[in-house]
């Protein structure tokens, strides 16, 4: 079985903007059944947010409750991600290639963002 250390805004939600509050994020429906098929399967789903990492503002409790509203399956979620320009690492996938490549087959999908 494998881990996925999986992003909460721009991943399986949108949210607008920096001045957007992450109340309206709204739910990728079908990026949640993705990870969540993974989680029923056996793997290891961790979500970790820089959610007021700028701030200081602590939004955990509004997380959980978005995250079970939406029915996102989850080993853990981590909060307190720094935030950050640039990601660097050698297992890193940006969001759009990960989901135009099957993590399965390594076969390009057609799904398009």
């Amino acid at each position: 079985m494998k881990t996925y250390i999986v992003d909460i805004d721009g991943t399986i939600c949108r949210h607008d903007s920096r001045t957007t509050p992450y109340s309206r994020a709204k739910p990728i429906k079908e990026r949640i059944d993705f990870f969540n098929e993974l989680y029923d399967a056996g793997h290891t789903i961790i979500y970790w947010t820089a959610r007021g990492g700028n701030s200081g503002v602590d939004h955990s409790e509004l997380t959980k409750k978005q995250l079970d509203q939406w029915g996102v399956k989850r080993t853990e979620l981590r909060m307190g991600k720094p935030p950050y320009d640039y990601w660097i690492d050698d297992k890193a996938f940006n969001v759009r290639d990960f989901f135009m490549t099957d993590v399965r087959t390594g076969e390009t999908k057609s799904m398009t963002l």
